[in-house]
């Protein structure tokens, strides 16, 4: 059960975000879209750089895993191979007082969350986008828009394969847009319709899952707890019999705790060959791998790891957000975010904005250093303001040219955390975080 005070939690990051341009509701200006959800200027810079790192991580850091980007739309046989269209359902029940819908897997008796009126009995519907391909009525062609990014990497797994060097055991990895109609969007980013997920499908030798599994399970733990403040937030959890597929041995999910309580942030999930084969079924394409050394040919089996990047945003927003009481009664607020994924690694501020020589230096400043970083720029109002806006984006450092750094060029540099500073020569300022940003 979600208490007042971890309600709160949610309603202040939602307000945050708004207010500092993190994250905005899609339509606003009609009214709102449910499920829905834009970016603003600071959200966007810190999704990028979250991608980026996860992309550097797991694919340019490596040499068995590659990366590809597949279209949205696929051939409508795709969903029927992978089971979608079929299965991809959801229980939908409806108050019979206040006419509200629910999923009834979120709903513990008969009543109403709402008004605590009598529900009807559960009706399943699909929860695929429907789309369709073609300009003359009567002729269009139903499709649909992904329900997972994964499917595009099942059916490249071919060509890729052929066109690469690269051999079993290898992955292949995407980020990309996936869409569900949920029948209830809840607790802002956390279930969404228009999401993005990031995903790898790694392909093995059948004798070799076990040991690749394991290998991933504890990969993937590993990185989600380096990118967190509390690490005792995050668990692995694995599935129940009666929560796995007929096709998987096992599957576990990274777990975070959030207000609501423990909920699934990215899926390790043992799928066997049914992936290539349902496809090699339905397209009547061969779609197994001969071993260019021992000649065996085989259907490759495959773990997976799938997870959300706005989940995981918003997350490390939960896992972030600070305040603080200080010595004037006054509460500070920050996130005490990654630096690597933070939108700006540093923000120049000159002292006093109207006083020419202060502002051209810091000028000079900031325009080097933005050769290398994301780097934010703020001359307007007062210092303490200044500072509170870029604790509550994130920004890790600010640099400030003052009086003194008109004298001798060195600048203050102040710390978001513990709000300590430092002062350091302004021609060593790249090298410096440079340091700090390999620190993490």
């Amino acid at each position: 059960m979600v208490n007042k005070k971890q309600s709160d939690l949610v309603k202040k990051i939602v307000s945050l975000c708004k207010r500092r341009g993190i994250v905005f509701q899609n339509s606003e200006i009609y009214g709102g879209l449910a499920g829905f959800y834009d970016y603003g200027p600071i959200g966007s810079l810190t999704k990028y750089n979250l991608k980026n790192l996860w992309w550097k991580t797991f694919v340019l850091d490596r040499s068995d895993v590659v990366g590809i980007d597949g279209t949205i739309i696929t051939h409508p046989q795709v969903w029927h191979a992978s089971g979608h269209v079929k299965n991809f359902n959801d229980q939908l029940a409806e108050c019979k007082k206040c006419h509200h819908r629910f999923r009834t897997d979120f709903i513990t008796d008969n009543k109403c969350p709402d008004c605590g009126g009598p529900l009807t009995e559960g009706r399943t519907y699909n929860i695929l986008f429907e789309t369709s391909i073609g300009v003359v009525e009567g002729e269009k062609t139903k499709a649909y828009l992904r329900g997972e990014a994964c499917q595009n990497i099942y059916l490249n797994f071919k060509n890729v394969a052929d066109s690469t060097r690269i051999k079993v055991p290898f992955g292949i990895a995407q980020i990309g847009k996936a869409f569900r109609n949920e029948v209830n969007p809840k607790n802002f980013l956390y279930r969404v319709r228009e999401f993005e997920q990031w995903d790898i499908e790694y392909f093995v030798h059948p004798d070799q899952m076990d040991k690749w599994y394991e290998y991933w399970k504890q990969t993937k733990l590993n990185w989600y707890q380096s990118l967190v403040n509390n690490s005792k937030k995050i668990r692995l959890r694995q599935h129940t019999q009666d929560e796995l597929v007929f096709y998987a041995k096992k599957a576990f999910d990274v777990e975070y705790q959030a207000p609501w309580g423990w909920s699934e942030w990215e899926g390790i999930h043992w799928r066997a060959d049914y992936d290539l084969s349902q496809h090699s079924k339905f397209s009547h394409q061969d779609l197994s791998y001969t071993d260019p050394i021992t000649h065996q040919k085989y259907i490759p089996h495959i773990v997976e790891t799938s997870g959300g990047v706005d989940r995981t945003f918003f997350y490390l927003l939960l896992d972030a957000y600070q305040e603080e009481q200080l010595d004037n009664g006054q509460t500070r607020t920050y996130l005490k975010l990654d630096p690597r994924i933070s939108a700006y690694k540093i923000c120049v501020i000159p002292l006093a904005s109207n006083k020419e020589k202060l502002v051209n230096q810091a000028k000079q400043i900031y325009q080097q250093l933005q050769k290398r970083y994301s780097v934010d720029w703020d001359d307007s109002s007062n210092i303490g303001k200044k500072y509170r806006r870029q604790d509550e984006i994130g920004t890790p450092w600010c640099l400030v040219v003052d009086y003194q750094s008109l004298e001798d060029q060195t600048v203050t540099i102040r710390n978001r955390d513990d709000m300590s500073q430092i002062r350091i020569d302004q021609n060593k300022v790249d090298q410096w975080l440079t340091k700090q940003l390999q620190k993490n």
